[in-house]
C-alpha cells in the first residue's frame, strides 16, 4: 500500500517547504489542479528536479485530448497523470497510449461517476494504471465518503491498482487501510496539520504495516 500527498492550496514555494517537511514520509506527491491552475506544469517540473527521487503525479482531471495532455505533463516530469472517468473512451485510450510511449501511469479519476461498477470495467479494459474514487470537495461538504465505491471497484476490478482519496484524516485512516486500497490519497489530513511531520510518519506506519 501506498501513500500519496495531495498539495493543493500552496504555491510553488509552499510545495517545495511542504515536500522537506515530509516527503520522507510519502511514496507520491501529487501537484493538485488549483497549483496547476495557478502556477502551470512549472509547479510539476520544479517538485520533480527537487525531489526526484520521489513519484511525482500531476491532477490534470483530462477530459479531452488526452494523448496531448500526458504528453505535456510528461514533458514536465510527471510520473503519473489523471483522466476523469467520466470523459470519452477515445480520451481515455490516448492518455493511456501516450503514458506507455513517454514511460508514465495514467490514473483514472471516478468523481462523478454514475454506474461505478460498469464504468469502473470499462476504465480498466481500456488499461489504466490507477483507478481512483473521489469524494471531492463538494462532496466531502456534504459529509460523503468513498468507503462504499472503493468496495465496488476492488470488486470488479482485474488489473489496475485502486486508490482512495477525499477527506482523509489519521483518525479515519484505519477505516480506509481495512478497506484494503493499493493507494491512499490525503491532502489536508497532512498539510492541514500544526506537526505535519508526526502525522505524515504516522500515516506511513499505518499503511506500511499492511
Amino acid at each position: 500500500m501506498e501513500l500519496q500527498l495531495a498539495l493543493d492550496l500552496v504555491d510553488i514555494p509552499g510545495a517545495k517547504e511542504v515536500v522537506r517537511e515530509v516527503g520522507a514520509y510519502v511514496d507520491i506527491i501529487e501537484i493538485g489542479t488549483p497549483v496547476v491552475i495557478n502556477e502551470g506544469l512549472r509547479a510539476v517540473k520544479e517538485i520533480k528536479a527537487q525531489f526526484p527521487h520521489l513519484k511525482v503525479l500531476a491532477d490534470l482531471k483530462i477530459m479531452d485530448a488526452g494523448g496531448y495532455e500526458v504528453m505535456k505533463a510528461s514533458e514536465a516530469g510527471a510520473d503519473i497523470v489523471t483522466v476523469l472517468g467520466v470523459s470519452d473512451d477515445a480520451t481515455i485510450r490516448g492518455a493511456v497510449a501516450e503514458a506507455r510511449k513517454q514511460g508514465r501511469k495514467i490514473m483514472v479519476d471516478m468523481i462523478n461517476v454514475k454506474d461505478l461498477e460498469t464504468r469502473a470495467r470499462e476504465i480498466d479494459a481500456l488499461g489504466a494504471d490507477y483507478i481512483c474514487v473521489h469524494s471531492g470537495y463538494d462532496h466531502q461538504a456534504s459529509g460523503l465518503n468513498s468507503f462504499a465505491d472503493l468496495a465496488v471497484i476492488k470488486r470488479v476490478v482485474k488489473q489496475a491498482k485502486t486508490a482512495i482519496a477525499g477527506g482523509i484524516k489519521l483518525e479515519t485512516l484505519p477505516e480506509v487501510i481495512q478497506a484494503a486500497p493499493d493507494l491512499v490519497i490525503v491532502g489536508g489530513g497532512i498539510t492541514g496539520q500544526a506537526d505535519k511531520q508526526a502525522v505524515a510518519a504516522e500515516m506511513q506506519k499505518l499503511v506500511k504495516a499492511v
